[in-house]
């Protein structure tokens, strides 16, 4: 029996970086190297994530939604929002075309009047910048589709909340933090296609050749 196929938007960017990488990973498990492990970021998301819930449960705005005019309340389905974050649940839709599932764990939900909802997603950085990489984009794409396979309509646009570490205020037992709300323009469509392409790769009998930028085929080369 094939081996069932689960995706992630992070084995979709794999397979953006290098389709040769990705074959490999899902395939055979054999995995690049890991980078180093991001504790301190996991850290901030999770009190986040209290802190958003806490709100959520007094049922007032978050203030960073207030100090960026974004008409919209947190998810009030703590439960459901509880499974969509799970790792080991989240948000899924199973393709019958496929025979795959594309599944992702968010950070957080906004609801608006009505009625579509938006993904939320929580990003802390010590760069002096509130940076939109190709990688967030395709997480808020990802989650955006998911949404509209679960039978949800969204609005077309997803947000990354930055919390950004302020570097000019020294540190003095704790980090100091400024925070950016960035709206981010989804597109969901994009998101069938790649889902399509990644599972037709992983099904073909030899891995595909290495992108062009992958930096460990070139050391695969090289070597």
């Amino acid at each position: 029996m094939a081996k069932a196929i689960q995706l992630s938007p992070n084995s979709l960017n794999l397979f953006l970086e290098c389709p040769h990488c990705f074959w490999l990973d899902k395939n055979l498990g054999v995995k690049r190297p890991p980078p180093y492990p991001y504790a301190l970021n996991s850290a901030v998301d999770e009190l986040l994530r209290e802190e958003f819930d806490a709100y959520r449960k007094r049922e007032i705005p978050h203030p960073l939604l207030r100090e960026n005019n974004i008409k919209a309340r947190l998810f009030p389905n703590q439960k459901l929002l509880n499974q969509w974050r799970n790792n080991l649940a989240g948000i899924r839709y199973f393709d019958n075309e496929l025979q795959a599932t594309l599944f992702g764990a968010l950070d957080d939900v906004l609801e608006f009047d009505d009625g579509k909802i938006a993904p939320l997603d929580y990003k802390s950085t010590g760069s002096a910048a509130a940076n939109v990489y190709d990688r967030f984009q395709l997480q808020l794409d990802t989650y955006a589709y998911l949404m509209e396979k679960n039978g949800y309509r969204t609005p077309g646009r997803g947000y990354l909340a930055f919390y950004i570490v302020d570097k000019s205020k020294g540190f003095i037992d704790r980090l100091p933090f400024r925070k950016e709300l960035v709206e981010v323009e989804t597109s969901p469509a994009d998101i069938s296609l790649i889902f399509k392409d990644a599972v037709l790769a992983l099904r073909s009998a030899a891995p595909p050749s290495h992108g062009s930028d992958c930096q460990f085929g070139k050391w695969l080369k090289k070597v």
